[in-house]
C-alpha cells in the first residue's frame, strides 16, 4: 500500500486550521489522521495539532500485529476519545482556547480491511472501479435535516447551515464516536478529506482525478481542483492505494 496527503490553506482562509499525519507500518498496514479545527483565533489550530500529534504517537506505540479486528477498533475508538481529552482539558485551562474543537477522521488498513474511527464533518470515501461511497455520515446540522427529509442531499449541497456541526473533539469531556469497517481490495483508493475539498469538488471528479494520477501528484491535482472550486477554506486530503 502507498499513502500521500497534502493540507493547503486554500484561496480565502488567513491561516490552515486542518493538520494531518500518516504512517506505513509495514506493507500492509498504514494509517492516517485529518483533523478539521475551529474556535478562536488560534484554538482552532492548537485542537486540531493536538489531536493529531496525540494519535499519532498513540497509534505508533500501542500498535501491534497480533491485534484482532475487535482489539483494533477499541483501540483506536480508545485513542480518539482520549484525545478528545487533551483537546477539552487545554481549553479548559486556558480561556483564549475555550470553544476549540476539531473535527476528526482516523483511518488505518490492516491486509484487507478498513477501519475508520470518524467524528464531525470531515470524510471518509472509498473508490472502487468507477463508484465512489461516502463511508463517514456527517455529524452536522444540515445531515440532520437530510435525515428527516426535510431537504434533499442536493439542498444540503449549498445550505446556508452547512458548515454547523453537531459533534466534535474537544467540546465536551466525552463524545460519541462513530467506527466504521469496511473491506479494501487491490485497485481500491481510499480518500479521506476535510469539508474545505468536499464541499468544492463533486464526486465525479474525484473519481477521475484518482482513476488518472498517482502519489503526490494526485494529491496536487485534488487540492488544485477544490481551489478551482472556489478554495473557500483550508483543503486537506490524504490518499491510501
Amino acid at each position: 500500500m502507498e499513502i500521500f496527503s497534502k493540507s493547503d490553506i486554500g484561496l480565502v482562509r488567513t491561516q490552515n486550521q486542518d493538520d494531518c499525519r500518516f504512517g506505513v507500518i509495514s506493507p500492509s498496514c498504514v494509517w492516517a489522521v485529518v483533523c478539521d479545527g475551529m474556535g478562536g483565533a488560534n484554538g482552532g489550530n492548537i485542537a486540531s495539532a493536538s489531536a493529531v500529534e496525540y494519535i499519532s504517537n498513540e497509534i505508533e506505540k500501542m500498535y501491534s500485529d497480533e491485534l484482532t479486528k475487535p482489539e483494533l477498533a477499541t483501540l483506536m475508538t480508545e485513542i480518539v476519545s482520549q484525545a478528545n481529552k487533551v483537546v477539552f482539558d487545554m481549553a479548559q485551562k486556558d480561556v483564549e482556547l475555550t470553544g476549540m474543537g476539531t473535527t476528526c477522521e482516523f483511518v488505518l488498513i490492516k491486509d484487507t480491511t478498513v477501519h475508520v474511527v470518524h467524528v464531525g464533518d470531515s470524510r471518509t470515501y472509498a473508490i472502487r472501479g468507477g463508484k465512489i461511497k461516502q463511508l463517514t455520515e456527517d455529524h452536522s446540522v444540515v445531515q440532520e435535516m437530510v435525515r428527516r427529509g426535510e431537504i434533499t442531499a442536493d439542498q444540503a449541497q449549498s445550505h446556508p447551515n452547512k458548515n454547523f456541526i453537531t459533534r466534535a473533539l474537544g467540546i465536551k469531556p466525552d463524545v460519541h464516536l462513530d467506527y466504521i469497517e469496511t473491506n479494501f481490495i487491490y485497485g481500491d483508493v481510499l480518500l479521506v478529506c476535510t469539508d474545505g475539498f468536499s464541499n468544492c469538488v463533486t464526486t465525479g471528479d474525484m473519481v477521475k482525478l484518482c482513476h488518472e494520477n498517482r502519489g503526490e501528484g494526485l494529491t496536487d491535482v485534488l487540492v488544485e481542483k477544490a481551489k478551482e472550486g472556489g478554495g473557500a477554506d483550508n483543503i486537506t486530503v490524504a490518499v491510501i492505494y
